[in-house]
């Protein structure tokens, strides 16, 4: 089902007619969920069953209803939208250049800065707080600093820019969340 942010009322339930929160923190808090190492997938599951669902401690038992739900959360996650894959596009994990954890400050700020918006004010539909937050302009700290932590060193020609890039990098870096296994294989694929 697709819907458009322009013509189309935002969606209040799944495309399987399932009711869910609509509110952009269900979002982040999925987002923030799926980065976590130190749940299990199961966990994970039910944990955004809750997030997304207002039954109570949602417990499923046909599996058939189970991957609806699944399907309808992701679909809600990206916004109605699919994923926009390209057939030469390599199997990596892109560079992370945003948390909502460890940039929570940074965003809130942004939303004021741009928009007027105090998002502990206004409870935004998850894919206006998408649209919005993905059409943040440079004037804001946050896209500043993901520019810095996007920026391929390698590519910089000149060194006094390649070195002040570097050092607002290292400035601005996120913690690593990868678990040693994750470290390890990437290590390792490196010499792939």
């Amino acid at each position: 089902m697709l819907c458009n942010i322009l013509l189309d009322q935002l969606p209040r339930a799944t495309p399987n007619g399932y009711k869910i929160k609509t509110s952009y923190k269900q979002g982040i808090k999925f987002e923030l969920l799926m980065q976590d190492n130190e749940l299990e997938k199961e966990e994970k599951v039910q944990l955004a069953l809750n997030i997304f669902y207002d039954e109570k401690k949602l417990i499923i038992t046909k599996a058939e209803e189970l991957k609806k739900r699944i399907e309808d959360i992701l679909w809600f996650y990206m916004c109605g939208k699919e994923e926009k894959t390209s057939q030469k596009k390599v199997k990596r994990k892109q560079k992370q250049i945003y948390s909502y954890e460890f940039d929570d400050d940074k965003i809130y700020s942004a939303f004021i800065q741009q928009y007027k918006i105090d998002l502990q004010k206004h409870d935004l539909h998850w894919w206006q707080f998408k649209s919005m937050f993905e059409s943040l302009t440079d004037e804001t700290q946050i896209v500043q600093i993901m520019q810095y932590r996007a920026t391929d060193l390698s590519k910089i020609k000149d060194k006094t820019e390649r070195k002040r890039i570097k050092e607002l990098q290292d400035l601005y870096k996120l913690p690593d969340m990868r678990t040693e296994e994750e470290k390890e294989n990437d290590f390792a694929n490196q010499f792939l």
